[in-house]
């Protein structure tokens, strides 16, 4: 039967813990955000002319905000 080595031992769980330090330092969690407001009402006018098509407004997540993005005519 073959005895382990303290230093060796200890050696081994210092560079594991450091492996793993050094793994999880790079790891980045977003915060959470809050939920997205309901939609907003937006009138559609007329398109500019034949060949468009309406792309409905949105919410896009600005940094810290939910900013709503407004809907718009499109050429298909």
């Amino acid at each position: 039967m073959t005895t382990l080595n303290p230093k060796a031992t200890t050696l081994r769980a210092l560079l594991v813990g450091a492996l793993c330090a050094s793994t999880l330092s790079a790891c980045y969690v977003e915060p959470a955000r809050p939920a997205q407001p309901a939609p907003v009402a937006e009138v559609i006018g007329p398109p500019p002319a034949p060949g468009y098509v309406w792309v409905k407004g949105h919410y896009r997540w600005e940094g810290n905000h939910w900013q709503w993005v407004r809907g718009h005519w499109r050429p298909v």
